[in-house]
Parts: structure tokens; C-alpha cells; sequence
């Protein structure tokens, strides 16, 4: 009898070490699988860039956003050409025009503003500067987008386009069913309000959106070197 309580005992403190060892370990599983979620996001961002970029060179503008609602990841534009208008300025990353993946880490589409008169119609009408033909914007074209970060200080202006991930808590984000997903910190919801101004700040407890942006020399760059622009 006293070498089957003895075993007993033994099974029970060997269940308590291993319960508390499991305790101590799930934080930092939790924290290693949201490190690997952000890696992957950011990876995603680069690789949006890079489609953004292409579409701009082939198409003459940068795309238009989808509708956050809708399900058809198509960019929201009428017309085609010179004749093309963006019927929406912010909404969701287009990802069946761009031909990318729908959603971040954490299963929610990625937020797009551009700066609409570099979407737009490819005619360069109302530049100031000289013409290339087929291009909505020239190298004198100014946008219009402006992304602060830690304490309301400028991090970058004129900005063609941003795209944003909602982070782990989705705030501002919309879901793969349609749905816009409240809350959020006054920085996060400063990248849902549908507005020209961003936030890019390292993460908190307040705030764990990811933001990439489309800086113009990159763009502007990107087009002379693919002989669009003089």
C-alpha cells in the first residue's frame, strides 16, 4: 500500500511541475507566434508595395482601392485609360486587381488610401510641368497623404499611398466577410477615420497597426527608370 500511495504522490507532483511549466510557457509561445504573425505581415506589406509599383508602371496610375464591404477585391474605378476614375479614395487593398493575398496575419484585409489624383484618369491634366503621355502623374505632382508618428510629429509627407494592417486587435480593420471592426486606440482609429492623415509608430499597448507607405521618390523613380517619365 505504501508503495502505491508513494507512486501516487509521485504522479501528482510530477503533474504539478509539468502544469507549471505549461503556465510559464504559454506567454511566451503567445508572444512568439504574434513576433512570427508581424514578420509575415511585414513581408506581405513589401510584397503589396511591390505589386502597387508594378501596376503603376504598366497602367500609367496607381490602383484604386476596393470596397471594404464588397468581396470582390477589385480595385473601384469606372472608366478605363484617361477616361478612369477611382470611385472611392480609401477602402481596402484591391487584391484580385493586384493579384496578392486578401488578409494580414490575422485574417483581415489591409487598408488603402491613395492620393486620388495619382489614381485617376492616366491624362496628366493640371500639371504644371512637362507631359508624358498615358501617365496620371508627372515628376512636379504633389500628393496628398501625410503620416505622423510619436506625438503627433510628421514622418512623412506628399505621400502617394498608404496601406495598413490592423494589427492583432483588428481595430479599424475589416473582416473577410465585409465587416468594419470598431474601437481602438485615437492612433488607430486615425488609420480608419477616411482621412489623408496616418499614424506609423512602433507598437504599444496602445496601438499594434503596421503601416506601409509609398514614398514618391521611390515612385517617381520607379517610373523614369521604366522610361514613363522623362
Amino acid at each position: 500500500m505504501s508503495m502505491k500511495g508513494f507512486t501516487l504522490l509521485e504522479m501528482a507532483v510530477v503533474l504539478l511541475v509539468l502544469g507549471i511549466l505549461l503556465s510559464a510557457s504559454l506567454p511566451l509561445l503567445s508572444a512568439q507566434q504574434e513576433m512570427q504573425r508581424r514578420q509575415e505581415t511585414r513581408r506581405q506589406l513589401n510584397d503589396i508595395q511591390d505589386a502597387v509599383l508594378g501596376f503603376t508602371v504598366s497602367r500609367g496610375r496607381l490602383p484604386c482601392p476596393a470596397s471594404g464591404s464588397g468581396n470582390t477585391g477589385l480595385e473601384a474605378v469606372t472608366g478605363s485609360g484617361v477616361a478612369a476614375v477611382c470611385s472611392l479614395s480609401q477602402g481596402v487593398l484591391p487584391w484580385a486587381t493586384l493579384g496578392v493575398g486578401e488578409s494580414d496575419a490575422w485574417g483581415r484585409r489591409f487598408s488603402y488610401r491613395v492620393s486620388a489624383s495619382f489614381a485617376d484618369g492616366a491624362d496628366g491634366t493640371g500639371e504644371n510641368c512637362a507631359l508624358s503621355p498615358g501617365v496620371s502623374f508627372q515628376l512636379c505632382s504633389t500628393a496628398n497623404l501625410t503620416l505622423l508618428t510619436n506625438g503627433g510629429n510628421k514622418l512623412a509627407t506628399e505621400i502617394p499611398a498608404v496601406i495598413v494592417s490592423h494589427g492583432p486587435n483588428g481595430a479599424g480593420g475589416y473582416t473577410l466577410v465585409g465587416t468594419q471592426l470598431s474601437g481602438g486606440s485615437a492612433d488607430e482609429q486615425e488609420n480608419a477615420d477616411n482621412d489623408n492623415t496616418f499614424v506609423a509608430r512602433e507598437p504599444g499597448n496602445d496601438f499594434d497597426d503596421l503601416v506601409q507607405w509609398l514614398s514618391p521618390h521611390v515612385l517617381l523613380n520607379r517610373m523614369v527608370a521604366a522610361g514613363k517619365l522623362p
